[in-house]
């Protein structure tokens, strides 16, 4: 549950910058159920209403549960951001970020660096829930296990956070050093899901449908969070939908190249309309390119084409060049996709690590640019 909402399946689309925006929110929605959340907004960008970061909380008319995720490290301002979207009626769901593990994040104290300045993160949490209180908008947060493995924070933020109000609490079961690299920790959601009594959501390695009934199955969480799995894949919300169904009868429905085809061009006609210019709308859509067709015995000549393409006429003639009955590549299911890099040191403000108990705001800590 997500305030009064019943989320079924239990399935969470994780923002992710430059592709989680209203086109592919309705291509996942329209493919099975869930909860899909916009691209990561900064707290200060929204309360000053930047244009930009307006655009980027635009939601389609028929998305009846609008999902919002605010980066703030400024307790004040995120209060204030949450209450301009309760004023403004802007979303029905709002997410604060203390997961994001991007240098340009950290080194201001914010994402995943946040959560270890305990005092910090438990007013911002306290201050973000009672804003959105009067408003009925539930909250949640989102973070990682901690800076890396001698900085574990995520049992008591979960705590922190639950005593503050919030409605759930998602874990990407790596931390920030790890970035993206090596195996989500589920015995690290399990850990968090017997401290907790609010429902806790489990990311970080949901490739296929079964990795999330697996999931539950090892930590017991009350549903998943997806991010990178779905890249070029956007029927793995189909899957996902059918797995939590079916249970033990879930079996995978791999398409076929040309049915991938038909997806690629759906994608492309709505980033068009959504971006409002069919030039722009085909250069954001070229970055997925390479994540629909990855596997697939494709020629190197083709694939550049495709990856170049300029009009939506220009692409459906290039899609219209594959073998329509080429089967799905069984070799990449499971697979990473997306980032994938190797850990590294975790940029922090000078002294971080030195005071937990400072709850003072990192100068130069609100960001202006949404999205991550």
């Amino acid at each position: 549950m997500l305030g009064d909402r019943a989320v079924n399946p239990p399935v969470v689309l994780a923002p992710m910058a430059g592709i989680t925006n209203v086109a592919f929110r309705r291509l996942c929605r329209e493919q099975g159920g869930g909860v899909y959340v916009c691209e990561m907004i900064t707290t200060r960008a929204l309360v000053e209403r930047i244009p930009k970061t307006l655009k980027m909380i635009a939601f389609a008319e028929d998305e009846d549960f609008r999902s919002l995720q605010l980066y703030g490290v400024d307790p004040d301002v995120t209060a204030a951001a949450v209450r301009m979207i309760g004023e403004d009626g802007l979303a029905d769901h709002v997410d604060l970020n203390f997961g994001c593990p991007v240098p340009k994040v950290t080194r201001r104290g914010g994402g995943s660096a946040l959560p270890w300045r305990h005092k910090l993160f438990g007013r911002i949490v306290k201050q973000a829930v009672e804003a959105a209180r009067p408003y009925g908008i539930p909250l949640t947060i989102k973070m990682r296990k901690g800076i890396d493995d001698d900085h574990l924070t995520y049992v008591e933020a979960g705590l922190i956070a639950q005593e503050a109000g919030v409605a759930s609490v998602a874990l990407h079961a790596r931390t920030a050093e790890q970035r993206y690299s090596g195996k989500a920790d589920w015995d690290a959601i399990a850990t968090l899901k017997q401290a907790l009594d609010v429902p806790v959501l489990g990311n970080g390695d949901i490739w296929e449908g079964s990795d999330a009934l697996r999931m539950v199955e090892h930590t017991g969480c009350d549903g998943v969070v997806v991010g990178r799995g779905c890249l070029g894949r956007p029927w793995l919300f189909a899957d996902l939908e059918a797995a939590f169904t079916q249970g033990a009868d879930y079996k995978p429905v791999l398409p076929v190249l040309g049915e991938v085809a038909k997806i690629m061009s759906r994608h492309a006609e709505l980033l068009v309309d959504a971006l409002g210019d069919e030039k722009h709308g085909c250069a954001d859509f070229r970055k997925h390119v390479a994540w629909y067709l990855k596997g697939f015995p494709i020629g190197g000549e083709l694939r550049r084409r495709l990856a170049m393409i300029s009009s939506l006429a220009e692409l459906d003639d290039l899609l219209g060049k594959l073998d329509p009955g080429e089967p799905f590549p069984v070799g990449e299911l499971g697979q990473p996709r997306g980032r994938v890099n190797a850990p590294g040191k975790v940029s922090l403000p000078y002294g971080w690590l030195d005071s937990r108990d400072d709850d003072s705001v990192p100068e130069g800590a609100e960001m202006e640019n949404s999205g991550g």
